[in-house]
């Protein structure tokens, strides 16, 4: 019997309409538009507007798109995952409210939190009950609405995040297709460095914390760097070597969209051309858990059947992640 891969079958995505512009935060914070671009890459990013609207507002439509690219029913899924920073609430799972919400009754969700680095973590969890043989339709889903976590009067993190999600469905493939290989890491003392200080049964929500503004991104940007430029090009690289794979094997690097000095040097370490590397970070910005599949959304025409892909990422944590998948499919 041969092998079982979990192949990616479809992508979808889903960002909001409203479009906040560099001009528009010039007018809210000490910065310019030049000085947002050479430092990060980014012009704009989509903010999820209005009263009552979650993390599950972006991902419902998101798996949504999906199906319909399928041609199958919500009834059809087996189990989704959400990957996410800012769930709807602490629980329910922003994965069971988003299964709820597209009628996807047959399926049983959970949540999974690892910051950035949450989608790769997430497929790679969603491969596993594939490869098993216990699943056949199993959707990762990458949601974050991160305008409900910024603090708009800080100019070194308001610049950076945006809100989006994107979707892919896995199923079960015999051709040699699909997710390869993964290799994960975590580091805990990450967290002096990026996190929300407080929310959480360390330091619960309370007048204080409301007012020194702890509920928003906490982040020492200079650190950050310098872990995500080394362990996002390493991690990449390490998994190219140990697949033997070259340069030239490589159709696609999808990195992470959080800055593209950061991508720059993913890429250099790969010895990749940036024709092979998709950026849509200038109109996005950084929307944690969902830039992956957004890129895989954007691109997935342009994608062939036998492409090897390297996904790879960096979040707060610290985590950081790289998986190699062979695409399953001719994206026209």
């Amino acid at each position: 019997m041969n092998k079982i891969n979990a192949a990616i079958t479809a992508v979808g995505g889903y960002v909001p309409d409203y479009v906040l512009t560099n001009k528009e935060l010039e007018t809210m914070v000490e910065t310019n538009d030049e000085w947002i671009k050479s430092r990060t890459g980014i012009e704009e990013r989509r903010i999820l507007k209005g009263e009552g609207k979650g993390s599950s507002d972006l991902g419902a439509p998101a798996v949504q798109d999906l199906l319909k690219k399928r041609g199958i029913s919500a009834e059809e899924i087996d189990l989704l995952i959400c990957c996410t920073a800012t769930p709807d609430m602490l629980f329910p799972a922003t994965a069971n409210i988003i299964c709820d919400k597209i009628g996807a009754k047959n399926a049983w969700s959970f949540d999974l939190l690892a910051a950035c680095s949450g989608f790769i973590y997430g497929l790679t969890t969603g491969s596993k009950f594939i490869e098993s043989g216990a699943y056949k339709k199993v959707v990762v889903v990458g949601a974050d609405k991160m305008s409900s976590i910024v603090d708009y009067t800080d100019r070194k993190t308001c610049v950076l995040f945006g809100d989006g999600s994107g979707a892919v469905l896995l199923e079960p493939g015999t051709d040699g297709y699909g997710i390869m290989d993964s290799i994960l890491h975590t580091d805990g003392s990450g967290r002096e460095y990026l996190r929300l200080k407080a929310g959480g049964s360390l330091k619960p929500a309370s007048e204080e914390t409301v007012k020194n503004g702890e509920h928003f991104i906490y982040q020492e940007g200079k650190t950050v760097f310098k872990f995500a430029v080394v362990n996002m090009a390493e991690v990449s690289y390490e998994i190219m070597q140990r697949n033997h794979l070259t340069k030239d094997d490589i159709a696609w690097l999808v990195p992470h969209q959080a800055n593209k000095r950061i991508i720059d040097a993913t890429a250099e370490r790969m010895g990749l051309p940036m024709e092979k590397v998709m950026i849509n970070i200038q109109r996005y910005g950084n929307t944690t858990c969902a830039t992956i599949p957004l890129c895989l959304w954007e691109w997935q025409n342009q994608l062939k059947k036998g492409d090897n892909l390297i996904l790879s990422a960096f979040g707060g944590g610290f985590t950081w992640g790289a998986i190699w998948v062979k695409w399953a499919y001719d994206g026209k």
